[in-house]
């Protein structure tokens, strides 16, 4: 399957945007922080970065996902950042992080103007929500892995990630 498109319970979606390649740098975006300031890729230079994209926290398959990266948060250490990218508003990523018992996983918003989605191509432009992805960036703002899950009601395979992230040190 073409990374241009993603299914949702079998109907294909086209995404906007072109993903990046491995190797090179990743794009910088900015997205809203829950507080609606700024937050910038380029915050967490020196760090191991996870970005994962879901297309909405308020659903079962990303909720899920969000905890499982915050649990495995503990065991990567505080060398390496994971950022949850959706197009949920602000207050809600708030909300839903402080329901969920969030600490160590960071909400970030690209409502406002879809900058990541369409910098990384995971933009499924008819719905302007985000395709499941996962980035791993070493701590020079290298792409080293990209996951971008075919269907987006299946989880990400977790130990890819871990695995990519572990190479990164």
């Amino acid at each position: 399957m073409s990374h241009h498109t993603v299914n949702m319970k079998g109907t294909p979606l086209p995404l906007e945007g072109e993903l990046p390649k491995i190797g090179e740098k990743a794009p910088e975006f900015t997205a809203a922080a829950n507080d609606l300031s700024p937050f910038a890729l380029s915050s967490l230079k020196g760090k191991t970065v996870i970005l994962s994209a879901v297309p909405s926290l308020d659903t079962a398959v990303c909720d899920l996902e969000t905890r499982r990266f915050n649990k495995e948060a503990a065991a990567l250490g505080p060398d390496v950042a994971i950022v949850t990218v959706s197009m949920d508003l602000p207050f809600a990523q708030k909300r839903w992080c402080g329901a969920a018992g969030i600490d160590r996983v960071v909400t970030v918003s690209d409502y406002n103007h879809a900058d990541f989605g369409k910098k990384y191509g995971v933009l499924i432009a008819p719905l302007r929500l985000l395709a499941r992805a996962i980035f791993v960036l070493d701590p020079k703002g290298i792409l080293r892995y990209t996951q971008v899950v075919p269907e987006v009601t299946n989880e990400p395979d977790y130990n890819a990630v871990l695995a990519a992230v572990k190479s990164t040190k």
